[in-house]
């Protein structure tokens, strides 16, 4: 029952990250604009930084540890490719709430791999958990502002339906605490969709908006979320 505890808790306080980001974008109130700029295409690139490490730290040597090659590449690429199909999607239906929808993308299957994770004693599960909590925050950012920007919703219902949503984390938590313990080919294909699909989102959503001319700044975030991802990993290995 503790470590049911410890699963609740986890994928709760990651997905809280989103409301971070959100609340974090609803006061940021900076005077002067180049430095507006700087910081919130740093929050985007710390974000990619983040996803990157995930991506490479964990869900993808996690992963291949229980799949062949053959079938390994392929839930990858089935994860890209379900992303890619997901933005076309979302494009068509000119909705103002792509960033939310590619948020709670990777948020739900990586919560599941984090409960069974946790189920299965693996080493990563915390440092899974940190990195879903730091990737979340920047996510919850962008997806505010593009909700905020469309004028369909005011600023604090945007909050209190992200704080909602981070109840997502533990129910499918749970569910891959009780349910792929024993399936660990199962596990290992939900990590590399999961990793497929935020390889994907990086170089369509958050890349693309990281530059800006004449500013070298913000894609330090990107190295400094990514450092923070090796150095949770070495810390746990």
């Amino acid at each position: 029952m503790p470590l049911l505890f410890t699963v609740i808790i986890c994928t709760l306080l990651a997905g809280l990250g989103m409301t971070l980001g959100a609340v974090i974008a609803r006061f940021e109130n900076i005077a002067k604009d180049w430095l507006e700029q700087e910081f919130r295409h740093g929050v985007m690139a710390f974000g990619g930084g983040a996803l990157l490490s995930a991506v490479a730290l964990v869900l993808v040597p996690e992963g291949i540890a229980h799949l062949t090659p053959t079938w390994a590449c392929l839930w990858f690429i089935v994860g890209g490719a379900s992303f890619m199909l997901l933005d076309i999607f979302l494009n068509k239906i000119n909705t103002p709430a792509s960033q939310l929808a590619a948020m709670l993308s990777d948020f739900i299957p990586e919560s599941i791999a984090l409960g069974a994770a946790f189920a299965t004693g693996s080493s990563s599960a915390f440092l899974l958990a940190g990195l879903i909590a730091l990737q979340n925050i920047p996510e919850g950012f962008s997806a505010y502002r593009e909700l905020n920007a469309s004028g369909a919703y005011k600023p604090r219902k945007i909050i209190i339906l992200f704080t909602i949503m981070a109840l997502l984390g533990p129910i499918a938590g749970i569910s891959g605490y009780f349910w792929l313990a024993d399936l660990p080919n199962v596990l290992a294909a939900i990590m590399l969709f999961a990793a497929g699909g935020i390889l994907y989102s990086i170089f369509q959503d958050l890349a693309p908006q990281v530059k800006l001319e004449k500013h070298w700044a913000p894609p330090m975030g990107a190295v400094l979320g990514f450092v923070l991802g090796l150095l949770g990993f070495m810390l746990t290995a």
